[in-house]
């Protein structure tokens, strides 16, 4: 997650945040409202058709196997507020099969660094690249830094803790749990609300690498990019399938929005405002928009090609 200013301040609001629900268990609340508060966004969506893999694929960050090579990438990452180009280029591809659901990202970086080495460390204060699966009332967020460590959240809205509702159960209770509270980052408040955020989750089953084409933390050399893959299981997805098929039938559309934040600018400086890139605008300096998420169309055909 991104907020506008310090990174302390931000990492003083979640622990705020999160001192607000420790101890708390699921509320008895009303349902929520069938039509439940929607973000507008300022542009149409991206949208992107994922192709079943049939081949292996090893997951080491290199993106070297057969279908990685003919998978479609993204137009390049544009600037999350105003959606004008970033000066690295920044890309992503998205494969499935029947076991995996598979993510290949790659970002052009002259000098490519990393400091953070503990998981659940907060990425954000490093370079990073960012994933966000969309279920209709939760969402996953990944992130990971060119040294592969992972920092990973289960994102609940808090009108969905009700009798009946299907995260009213143990798995999602708050008590005793690292939990923040979030209603929007870097100045903007979501229409739905507040959401929290399981820090303690960790995505069961979760494969991930990253290959570094060049020397890092070594500013001696100019380095060329950094690659990321990241392979999520379907059967550990139910909580944000909404009761759809894992894995997809052919046509499925899921919420997918993939990010990078860089914290120095081409010539080196350390940036006060985290320079925040995404696969289409947001519109916002906040990455936690679902509305503005890519729409991914899962088809069963192979790869096609370039």
């Amino acid at each position: 997650m991104r907020a506008l200013g310090s990174r302390v301040r931000l990492f003083a609001a979640l622990c705020a945040g999160a001192a607000l629900v420790i101890g708390v268990g699921m509320s008895a609340g009303a349902p929520p409202a069938k039509t439940r508060p929607t973000e507008k966004v300022p542009v149409q969506p991206a949208t992107y058709i994922s192709y079943h893999a049939k081949g292996p694929i090893t997951v080491d960050g290199r993106l070297d196997e057969p279908d990685w090579q003919r998978a479609p990438t993204s137009a390049p990452y544009v600037d999350i507020v105003t959606g004008k180009p970033a000066w690295y280029d920044t890309r992503a591809s998205v494969l499935w099969d029947d076991k995996y659901l598979y993510f290949g990202l790659r970002a052009e970086e002259r000098d490519v660094r990393a400091k953070l080495t503990k998981h659940d460390d907060f990425i954000y204060n490093d370079n990073d690249m960012e994933i966000f699966i969309a279920g209709k009332d939760a969402y996953y967020e990944f992130e990971i830094n060119a040294l592969n460590t992972v920092y990973d959240v289960f994102w609940i809205w808090q009108d969905m803790y009700f009798p009946g509702s299907p995260y009213q159960v143990k798995e999602w209770e708050t008590k005793g749990r690292n939990v923040s509270v979030l209603d929007g980052v870097g100045g903007h408040v979501h229409p739905r609300g507040k959401r929290n955020g399981y820090i303690d989750y960790d995505f069961p089953g979760l494969l991930h690498g990253v290959h570094v084409d060049g020397t890092l933390n070594n500013g001696a050399d100019v380095d060329r990019s950094w690659t990321v893959e990241a392979a999520f299981p379907w059967a550990r997805m139910k909580w944000l399938a909404d009761g759809r098929p894992l894995p997809p039938k052919d046509g499925d559309v899921w919420r997918i929005d993939c990010s990078r934040f860089e914290q120095v600018d081409r010539n080196g400086k350390h940036l006060d405002t985290t320079a925040g890139w995404t696969w289409n605008r947001h519109g916002f300096y906040d990455s936690h928009i679902p509305e503005t998420f890519t729409y991914v169309k899962f088809s069963t055909s192979a790869v096609p090609g370039r």
